[in-house]
């Protein structure tokens, strides 16, 4: 599935629609270059829990913030991940098989650790303004959720 973004908040739009799909234990990766609105989209996501969009911001140095809402939002950002092994300290499985909602960006630096089931949204800058999301599901339950997304996020 694939759905144009054409401003900030058609993005953050997007993100409360998905939102309001989730539940306790979905895991969603984001990809993306540099500005490909990665971030706003995970601000879309929690502003559909309940979180102040304001108090999400990229948490490259941190690697992990975690935001309370209708569910706790685990949002980690591995883009300064070198390797996998740099996050087996975390306990990163808590996070992402908890009651919670986790939404990973650069999901690609996890490689091996990557969970066995996720949606995944690529985006990628068309024009200054425009992004294009292509949603990828792997396994059942996000198949269902991926229909079902494509149901609610109008064009």
């Amino acid at each position: 599935m694939k759905k144009l973004s054409k401003s900030v908040n058609s993005t953050l739009k997007i993100g409360r629609s998905i939102s309001r799909l989730l539940k306790p234990g979905d895991i969603i990766l984001l990809s993306g270059t540099l500005g490909a609105g990665k971030t706003v989209l995970a601000k879309g996501i929690a502003q559909g829990l309940g979180i102040n969009k304001d108090k999400v911001i990229s948490p490259s140095f941190v690697l992990l913030r975690v935001h309370k809402g209708k569910h706790p939002l685990h949002h980690f950002d591995f883009y300064r991940l070198k390797t996998p092994h740099d996050i087996l300290g975390l306990g990163y499985e808590e996070y992402f098989y908890s009651e919670g909602i986790t939404v990973i960006e650069w999901p690609e630096r996890l490689k091996f650790l990557l969970p066995k089931e996720f949606l995944k949204i690529k985006l990628s800058t068309k024009a200054a303004n425009s992004r294009l999301l292509q949603f990828i599901a792997r396994g059942s339950a996000y198949k269902r959720l991926l229909g079902k997304l494509n149901e609610n996020i109008r064009d």
